[in-house]
């Protein structure tokens, strides 16, 4: 419809404040509305697909109990035309530093809870509207809340701990903040390693925080009542530019519209539409609107069953279900239970609170977790149109999408009916997915069975299953040869057999995972076996029958199959050496300080790059990218984009006046390129809609080329190698030797806040300022300025805060920066350039995959005498860091062998360039040394910790490239993991395992001597600026870029030590080239090493030339003496400066100090794992890490939470998927699943190592941001143990091939079975696979 047509007005709240828009866009979001037209920028973009930071919460009367309902939403998703009559409230809503701050907000910070802060307002948000709903919440309702939030900072940990503060008193441990916490006790309590009375285990005094008091909040705004009750709206219409939008007030009236429009789709809560919409292209020039029709949210309940409105959401629809199965008995309720089940994993709680129940039956999607639960239970589908009312069957027709089981154009779905269960009847639900919550399942199922009324004997049989197929499968044929057959185990391998015959899924099948999938068909059908055998065996107990069968009785090995792993409340404790008692109280170094920015993050008061205000004439610039892996570009065609209304330009190589990249890394594309994802040019337009409508109207012409990757010894760099000894002759020396593999997965950075960069041009001399969210700012400069050919001192680069890096940002924001840059000064206008998640995962690179083989020679003692070791690390399509990896320096680990070959190479491919990421090749490196380990004890037929422990450094001694160390922390950071954990008797998990044939616990603990800083001098210089005003107070700016790790928090602790005056008196206000010139990134866990001492230096120097005015005036206030400085006119500014630590290495000697010092630690995790479906439960974790001296504790405590979270993902659930020509799948958060909150261990405690020192740093502390990412690798080797047990025990030769992920796929079909041996299995050469490995 053509927008000149006048639109109705769109009436609602946002923070108490009256909206009313005009000229809404039906193809607008709330999250575009919020930002853009209302400024409220606390609500953040991150991914666009509901993760969590665009949280807002929405307030409705609810037409059927006349109560105002309150829910949280991602505002990503939801249509800003949807908001009619509604109330929204922001994180600016909650509270604000300016005015009060709400306790959600108070204790989310002061409990730590914030790192990079863009994930906050969403985390705040979330508890705050389950506190709308439930002042006094439980634990489990607060894991629900906080469940589709995702953090990549925290390992959420501390956020949880602030939402307990709401919680009703839990039955955990009551002795917080005291030395005998029960879970402190290790199983040595006199421990020699530290003194207990130097230990604290308080990181913040909930005495302190302000109590929530519910009568404060704000009242639903009485206008949008009387709306609600008197609505004098009829239909309202709104008109976009290519959409319209139709939202009609009764039922009579939608159906008019549904047959006046048959083909416009209805939309309630956008979360399948939208993204549809957005990503796929799907395009409908009408969209009608049921949100205002309460008809179609009304619930009945019925003698045979209960009625679900089309309209409820998943979450209402799960309420209803909870209050059946309290009031009805059990026999009636199994259906309703299964849902149940199922809605408790169905995305996280934003999804639920506006997915519709009719939406997703509609959908069809392949993965609905609801739908073959509703076809097994008998479903129906209550239909209605203008020409009345029909009933059809939810059954496998309707799923197929077969013309006559499905909706005719003109009608809508009203309701779901759902009938009861009857006695003799079970049905049950199962699915595995790649973590536990929020992820799409891989395979689901819903299962029903009736038998003969007092019998075994099958009456009536349905299978219905989702992911192993374009739509939801009914198994009916297979369903009707089993009928009349009794229950039992031949009936379960006839029916098996018959099942992987019906249920085909062909090897090249999207998505993959093939026969993983296969297995889960059989595997979910024979614990619906075990299940439903227990459920008869109760059932006769209660309602005994004569002459019953004798059932099959169930092994009580096999019982365990049947619980599925609960989502359970962290509980943990954190313990650090206190501060010195006779340490000033005003002295804040060594004290759990909250980060700087930890309020702002929590009202959303902290800018971040894309929240600065829109520039007078501001363009926007969108990348285009290639869809081709290897190919000359024949010709660019960008004739229709400029044709475009707002298209200002397009930015190609030709249009970059100064230098276009390196000769083999362009900034944009010329002749050629090699990977998707490579920038070829640029749009810049008015705004993001035009931009985007632009880029799709570029047309580029290719000529494939064979693929880089094919060729031979494709390298970006020559051979890296260390060696050590006579590795030949102690080879012909050992008992045995082992040769295997190890195969390391990739890693995405999915930093919260995705790539983005704001340049504005000024009016003269070529000056230019750019507000860039980057690790490195003086690259960013320097490459801008090679690129415009313009002087450094013109250009200045301001980072405020960075939204999450983890090495992401230290490369790619350059060449942004430089591309936003070019089209800057072509226009002479200011350019913004932010990259969707999809696209900053695509351009960007990641953690470079890793292949490694090893030979490793010991004796039957377990002692290794010789290991050569060769890795080769996927680089893709240029250099970039790859050569900066320095991998093979990080091989050894924690181990000394004394006949040592270490080898590595760079691959080149055809994918985008892998770069620096957190720990920097360590994760992968080690874990290939740890592998052998493994292996070796596997051969030895001794424990892992055995050999660990036999190898391991004992002395002071030199690495393989000569550096000398002291290995004496490392031993104690062994020792006391293993004390702390009570790891000996924990290690009795044999009896648990002998016990349990399908579930298996396993146990590993791993040490870590984690090498810190750059291999380089130069990389580690470092300086600051100190003022100090006239008014006493002092400005401090560093070369230090603050990610989230509180350097900026951390740099105010040292200078107010060095001052000597409280932290309150002083202020930092961003990292600029202006003011710190010609710095080093922020990364290899040294930024507030080197930026410390700097700022120390700064403060030493002015306290130096204050010192005679204090002597003189000793009783006088800091204020006097500032005052008198001036008057003497004494510099009030100094520079501090830090040549660096000294680093280097000589790769042709193979022998240097590449690294100024090591970080020792240790970690020991506990899982059990299902056999059945691959899933696994992290039960215990224990870190003990040497921090030396922290400078602050709570931030240091939590930078080793965040990388133990995010290596555990690394190593189990961060899968990158490629087709075979190079597209990379993974390209989002329903794709790619970082951990969640429901991931991360039952119980999680973290251990400063006490009384730790080193001269060499600043007052003895120690760089951690990094170090923890490798102790993920202990879940890895826990479930790499639990799996060896189940190899063990079937009898199954264990290879040495290991392959990092440990997903539910590997973990299921490494525990082989009679399941994984009946599949069918297809010869590789007969299919092309959906997706590669690329490690």
């Amino acid at each position: 419809m053509p927008c000149s047509k006048r639109s109705d007005e769109l009436v609602f709240f946002v923070n108490g404040r009256k909206v009313i828009e005009r000229n809404a866009d039906p193809e607008g979001t709330l999250l575009n509305f919020l930002r853009k037209n209302l400024r409220l920028t606390g609500t953040k973009y991150a991914c666009g697909r509901g993760g969590g930071a665009c949280t807002v919460m929405v307030s409705r009367p609810d037409p059927m109990s006349k109560k105002i309902r309150h829910f949280s939403i991602t505002a990503c998703l939801v249509p800003i035309c949807s908001l009619y009559g509604a109330a929204v409230t922001t994180v600016e809503g909650v509270g604000s530093i300016k005015t009060r701050i709400h306790p959600v907000q108070e204790r989310i910070a002061k409990s730590h809870g914030t790192q990079c802060g863009f994930c906050t307002a969403g985390m705040v948000i979330s508890m705050y509207t389950l506190l709308r709903n439930h002042p006094e919440p439980s634990e489990e309702q607060l894991m629900e809340a906080l469940g589709g939030n995702l953090c990549r900072c925290t390992g959420y940990r501390p956020i949880l701990a602030s939402g307990r503060t709401f919680c009703m008193e839990s039955n955990g441990c009551q002795q917080k903040g005291t030395e005998q916490c029960c879970l402190d006790q290790g199983e040595n309590d006199s421990s020699p390693l530290g003194r207990k009375s130097e230990m604290c285990s308080e990181l913040f005094a909930k005495e302190e925080f302000q109590p929530l008091d519910p009568t404060q909040e704000l009242i639903f705004p009485p206008e949008l009542l009387r709306m609600a009750e008197n609505p004098e709206k009829g239909t309202l219409t709104f008109h976009g530019e290519r959409v319209t939008w139709i939202s009609p007030a009764t039922l009579k009236d939608l159906l008019v519209l549904k047959a006046k429009y048959p083909e416009a789709p209805l939309i309630l809560g956008s979360t399948s539409l939208g993204p549809a919409m957005k990503s796929q292209e799907h395009f409908y020039p009408v969209l009608l609107s049921p949100v205002r029709i309460s008809e179609l949210c009304v619930v009945s309940e019925t003698s045979d069953g209960l009625t679900v409105g089309a309209g409820c959401s998943l979450a209402q629809g799960k309420d209803v279900l909870a209050e059946m199965v309290s009031k009805l008995p059990e026999e009636k309720t199994q259906t309703y239970l299964a849902l149940l089940k199922h809605l408790k994993s169905l995305g996280g709680q934003q999804i639920q609170n506006t997915a519709s129940l009719g939406g997703h039956v509609i959908s069809r999607h392949y993965y609905s977790d609801l739908n073959p639960i509703l076809a097994v239970g008998n479903a129906t589908l209550n239909l209605i149109s203008e020409e009345g009312m029909r009933q059809i069957p939810l059954n496998e027709d309707f799923l197929a999408g077969l013309a006559s089981a499905d909706l005719k154009p003109q009608e809508i779905l009203a309701s779901v009916h759902i009938p009861h269960s009857h006695k003799w009847e079970f049905v049950s639900a199962f699915r595995q997915a790649e973590c536990q919550q929020n992820a799409l399942p891989d395979v689901n199922a819903g299962m029903r069975v009736l038998f003969e009324e007092g019998t075994d004997t099958i009456a009536d049989l349905s299978l219905a299953y989702g992911g192993v197929g374009a739509a939801t499968i009914s198994a009916h044929r297979s369903c009707q040869q089993l009928l009349g057959r009794r229950w039992n185990e031949l009936m379960l391998d006839e029916a098996c057999r018959l099942l992987l015959e019906e249920v085909s899924l062909p090897g090249s099948a999207p998505g993959g995972r093939v026969e993983f999938k296969r297995t889960l068909v059989v595997s979910f059908l024979f614990k619906f076996y075990l299940q439903v055998l227990q459920e008869l065996k109760k059932l006769l107990k209660l309602f005994p029958v004569p002459d019953s069968h004798h059932y099959p009785e169930i092994p009580d090995r096999f019982l365990s199959a049947l619980e599925d792993f609960p989502v359970t409340i962290l509980q943990g404790v954190q313990t650090y050496q206190s501060v010195d008692s006779h340490q000033p109280l005003q002295d804040p170094v060594g004290r759990p300080i909250m980060h700087l920015s930890g309020l702002k993050h929590a009202t959303g008061e902290a800018i971040f790059c894309d929240d600065i205000p829109v520039v007078d004439k501001e363009l926007v610039m969108a990348l285009m990218t290639s869809t081709r892996a290897h190919a000359k570009i024949i010709s660019i065609d960008s004739s229709e984009a400029l044709e475009l209304p707002g298209v200002v330009d397009v930015i190609a190589a030709e249009d970059i006046p100064g230098t276009n990249g390196a000769e083999d890394d362009k900034l944009l594309a010329v002749d050629e390129v090699l990977c998707m994802g490579q920038l070829i040019c640029a749009v810049v337009a008015e705004t993001e809609v035009q931009v985007k409508q632009a880029i799709e109207k570029v047309k580029i012409t290719y000529e494939d080329l064979e693929p880089d990757a094919i060729k031979q010894n494709s390298f970006l760099c020559p051979e890296k190698k260390l060696e050590q000894g006579n590795i030949e002759e102690a080879f012909e020396k050992v008992d045995q030797i082992v040769e295997g593999e190890v195969h390391v997965g990739g890693q995405e950075h999915f930093y919260m806040e995705t790539q983005r960069v704001l340049v504005i041009p000024k009016a003269e001399d070529k000056e230019l300022d750019i507000y860039v969210s980057t690790q490195d700012p003086a690259h960013v400069q320097k490459t801008v300025s090679s690129t415009l050919s313009i002087p450094i001192n013109r250009i200045t680069c301001h980072v405020k805060r960075v939204g999450g890096g983890f090495g992401g940002k230290v490369g790619r924001p350059a060449v942004l920066g430089a591309i936003a840059a070019v089209g800057a000064v072509k226009t002479g206008l200011p350019v913004r350039l932010v990259l969707d998640r999809e696209d900053d995962m695509l351009i960007t690179g990641g953690r470079h995959p890793l292949f490694g083989k090893y030979k490793v020679g010991f004796m039957n003692s377990g002692r290794i005498k010789a290991l050569d070791i060769e890795c080769y690390i996927n680089g893709g399509c240029v250099l970039d860091a790859s050569e900066l990896v320095f991998l093979i320096l990080k091989l050894e680990n924690a181990y000394k062998i004394r006949n040592l070959r270490f080898r590595g190479r760079a691959c080149m491919t055809n994918l985008p360039s892998n770069t620096a990421f957190r720990g920097f090749g360590f994760p992968q490196g080690a874990l290939v040394t740890e592998s052998c380990i493994t292996a070796v004890a596997a051969r030895c037929g001794l424990l892992p910790e055995k050999i660990r422990e036999k190898n391991m450094y004992r002395t002071i001694d030199k690495t393989i490239y000569k550096q000398a160390f002291s290995p004496e922390t490392l031993i104690r950071c062994w020792k006391e993991c293993l004390d702390k954990s009570s790891f000996h008797s924990r290690r009795q998990v044999e009896e648990f395992n002998k016990k349990n044939y399908w579930k298996k616990k396993g146990i590993a603990v791993i040490p870590m001597k984690f090498s810190v800083g750059f291999a380089a001098t130069s990389y580690h210089q470092a300086a600051a600026l100190v003022h100090i005003y006239t008014d006493g107070s002092v400005l401090v700016t560093h070369g230090g870029n603050e990610l989230g790790q509180g350097i900026h928090t951390k740099m105010l602790q040292v200078a107010s030590r060095e001052l000597k005056i409280p932290m309150s008196y002083m202020h930092v206000c961003e990292t600029s080239t202006e003011t710190v010139p010609n710095t080093i990134a922020t990364a290899a866990s040294v930024g507030s090493d080197v930026n410390g001492k700097a700022v120390q230096n700064a403060c030493q120097i002015l306290l130096k030339r204050l010192e005679p005015i204090m002597k003189k005036n000793p009783e006088g206030t800091w204020e006097d003496w500032i005052e008198a400085e001036f008057e003497q006119r004494i510099s009030l500014s100094a520079t501090g400066y830090f040549r660096g630590y000294k680093a280097f290495m000589d790769w042709e000697k193979g022998e240097g100090d590449p690294f100024p010092y090591y970080v020792y630690g240790a970690a020991c995790s506990e899982v059990e794992i299902d056999c059945l479906t691959g899933a696994h439960k992290k039960i215990r974790t224990d870190i003990v890490m040497d921090a030396c001296y922290s400078l602050n504790p709570a931030i240091d405590i939590g930078q080793i939470e965040g990388a133990f979270i995010q290596g555990m993902g690394l190593y189990t659930t961060e899968e990158l998927k490629y087709s075979p020509e190079g597209v990379l799948y993974s390209q989002g958060p329903d794709e790619y699943k970082i951990p969640t909150i429901t991931d991360i261990p039952e119980e999680f405690n973290v251990s400063l190592l006490p009384s730790s020192q080193t001269s060499l740093t600043l007052y003895s502390s120690k760089g951690l941001g990094e170090s923890g990412m490798f102790l993920g690798s202990s879940v890895f080797f826990a479930i790499a143990d639990a799996v060896a047990t189940a190899y063990r025990e079937r009898d199954i030769a264990m290879d040495f091939i290991v392959r990092s992920l440990a997903t539910p796929e590997w973990v299921r079909m490494a525990c082989a079975d009679q399941f994984t041996e009946m599949i069918p299995r297809d010869d590789p050469k007969t299919f092309k696979p959906w997706s590669i490995p690329i490690a």
